[in-house]
């Protein structure tokens, strides 16, 4: 697998995060589970989680990547979530990051498949949290072209028992779709979705 440059996702992701107000945390997001203040803790939790995954390093309280908690959220946040997915990125980009197996919060991986889980998530829930404050979402093709690699594989019918809980039911999209729309509907998501 070649690197992941995973700058242009993390920046628009640290982008949309500085931009949320504290007047938004309360809506709603695609997640039925999450309001914004919810995603917004998950997505600090999981570029913690997934920088010790590229260094190797466990860390400690990531088990869960991102509890999706917004009560959890400290003073300072913005700045927080921001450096830590900086660190991401940068974590992703040092050499052997992509050599052995790794752990993700609970999950042990060979390092290249937590790689693509990582840009997944990050790619994915950026398309959350601007879809929920009503902003656009600018995402490279070859980053949306490697998250549909990801998330292809179990979005078989045969392959149902393995997205729970983490995906919802496959969302049918025409055949023209474009291929954003369609990894948003191999993983449970409308691209017609509001905040």
């Amino acid at each position: 697998m070649d690197p992941i440059d995973f700058a242009p996702a993390t920046a628009t992701l640290r982008d949309l995060v500085a931009a949320v107000t504290d007047e938004q945390l309360a809506a709603r997001t695609p997640c039925p589970d999450y309001t914004v203040g919810d995603l917004v803790e998950h997505v600090g939790g999981l570029a913690i989680a997934f920088t010790g995954a590229a260094r190797k390093q466990p860390v400690p309280g990531s088990e869960q990547g991102g509890s999706g908690d917004a009560s959890r959220l400290e003073p300072g946040w913005r700045s927080r979530i921001d450096a830590d997915l900086a660190e991401l990125a940068a974590a992703w980009s040092a050499p052997g990051a992509y050599e052995g197996e790794t752990q993700a919060g609970p999950f042990l991986m060979p390092a290249p498949e937590a790689a693509a889980v990582a840009l997944d998530e990050v790619v994915v829930h950026g398309w959350d949290l601007a879809t929920a404050l009503g902003l656009p979402f600018v995402v490279r093709d070859e980053d949306v072209a490697s998250c549909l690699a990801f998330a292809e594989p179990f979005s078989t019918p045969e392959a149902v028992a393995m997205r729970a809980p983490a995906f919802g039911p496959v969302v049918p999209v025409p055949a023209d779709a474009s291929p954003l729309t369609r990894l948003l509907g191999l993983l449970g998501r409308s691209a017609a979705a509001t905040g």
